[in-house]
């Protein structure tokens, strides 16, 4: 009796609907829980940090370690993953993420307030640390258990959605925070994280099916893989590969960390109330939510080019037409400030928005299934370069020039990488559906 071939994954015989409820406990559940608690407290640690003692720059560089674990953590995140598997090096860092913020609000939780010392601001700078690298290693895995969780037939939408219920949590968080810290203090930030947390690793240790992502298989007899020139071509060719289309993929990346920075300050700069700026950002998440499905489908129908092109040109467009408004309309009135912001921030919104998840989509079109967490590590480090690189070009542009010309420099970027990416993207990607290939 012969052994049936395996199902290609291109005949799945699943309907998109199935394969994303299957992967809600295991995944997106899981995603949404750790990003509530992650954006509740990404505000509040400036503040934390203040209070503690901290000097303004002092604490505006505390933001930068969660910077620099994007460049620095994956590639030792890939390794546990690879290690021990992807459920394991989960469940071990969510168990950290708990003890942490726990550890946090119970040692920091005391001397809010002010009674802070040189001992308390170490241990916040410590915790910070251990957040941040125990956030790589969910993020990496998450990302590599989607590769080989979903057919290629609707591998955007579902890395599309994973970028959409990133960008959910990210406005459920600061609001819960906000409850929170008015039922208590800003220490409680930190009870809501470990309690998010807590419930998304439970939710990953029974639902995530186990040896995802594991080690290999040893060859018998304890023999060493042999390297063959063929393999070490192949990894050269993916890697030539990878940076081809980091280049065009870096700008999106640095637009999306620059303009919570350069929109509040060109509002700022324009007479605008905090308030108003808050309604332009709120209106602009809103808008990029409504995209997050439809963008998926046209990446899995159309190709990749077809929302990352357009996804880059539209938010260099709008950054250029940001710095555009903000320099011909300064000093006309409130009214006039309000249009030199919320138009280009909605343009901005309508790219980032077909944009959700086509970094993730493309770091995995573009890794080889074996060793696929080992190239994504790679990748995500290639792109946490472009992260932390980001807010350093604008502060040295703003150090000589006003806030709008940091914002045409990005814009400007953006669209010479939508451009790169029209010529790259169609050679290297799915160029559309693969039913009809």
């Amino acid at each position: 009796m012969t052994t049936p071939a395996p199902r290609s994954p291109s005949r799945d015989p699943r309907t998109p609907a199935q394969v994303l409820r299957g992967l809600t406990p295991s995944v997106y559940a899981p995603t949404l829980l750790e990003f509530i608690g992650l954006a509740a407290l990404m505000p509040v640690v400036p503040l934390l940090a203040r209070d503690l003692g901290f000097s303004i720059p002092q604490a505006a560089a505390l933001t930068m370690i969660f910077g620099l674990a994007s460049f620095l953590g994956p590639i030792p995140a890939g390794r546990l993953i690879s290690r021990i598997g992807a459920r394991g090096a989960l469940v071990i860092t969510g168990v950290l993420l708990v003890a942490s913020n726990l550890a946090a609000f119970a040692l920091i939780g005391p001397v809010v307030g002010g009674d802070g010392d040189r001992a308390h601001r170490l241990v916040l700078i410590g915790l910070l640390l251990v957040m941040a690298a125990s956030i790589q290693v969910w993020q990496l895995g998450r990302q590599s258990y989607l590769g080989t969780a979903l057919p290629p037939t609707m591998r955007a939408r579902g890395m599309t959605l994973f970028g959409g219920v990133i960008r959910i949590g990210e406005v459920i968080g600061p609001l819960l925070g906000a409850i929170v810290i008015a039922l208590g203090s800003m220490a409680w930030v930190f009870l809501l994280f470990a309690v998010s947390s807590a419930a998304g690793t439970v939710m990953i240790a029974l639902f995530l099916p186990p040896g995802e992502a594991g080690p290999a298989p040893a060859p018998p007899g304890g023999a060493r893989r042999p390297r063959t020139a063929a393999r070490s071509r192949l990894d050269r060719a993916v890697l030539r590969r990878m940076i081809a289309v980091g280049i065009g993929i870096s700008p999106v990346m640095m637009a999306r960390v620059n303009r919570p920075v350069i929109v509040p300050l060109l509002g700022d700069s324009l007479g605008l109330d905090p308030m108003w700026i808050s309604i332009v950002f709120g209106v602009s998440a809103a808008l990029e939510i409504l995209l997050v499905l439809p963008a998926g489908t046209l990446m899995d129908r159309y190709g990749r080019a077809a929302v990352a092109v357009p996804c880059a040109l539209l938010m260099g467009t709008g950054f250029l037409l940001l710095a555009v408004l903000g320099t011909t309309l300064d000093g006309r009135g409130q009214g006039s400030a309000l249009v030199a912001l919320l138009v280009p921030s909605l343009l901005i919104g309508v790219g980032n928005g077909l944009g959700a998840g086509i970094v993730m989509t493309l770091g995995i079109d573009v890794s080889p299934v074996h060793g696929r967490t080992t190239y994504l590590a790679w990748w995500n480090t290639m792109l946490g370069a472009g992260r932390l690189a980001a807010p350093l070009v604008v502060t040295g542009i703003t150090l000589v020039a006003p806030v709008a010309v940091a914002g045409a420099a990005t814009g400007a970027v953006c669209v010479a990488g939508g451009l790169w990416m029209t010529r790259i993207l169609p050679r290297v990607t799915p160029s559309g559906s693969i039913r009809r290939r």
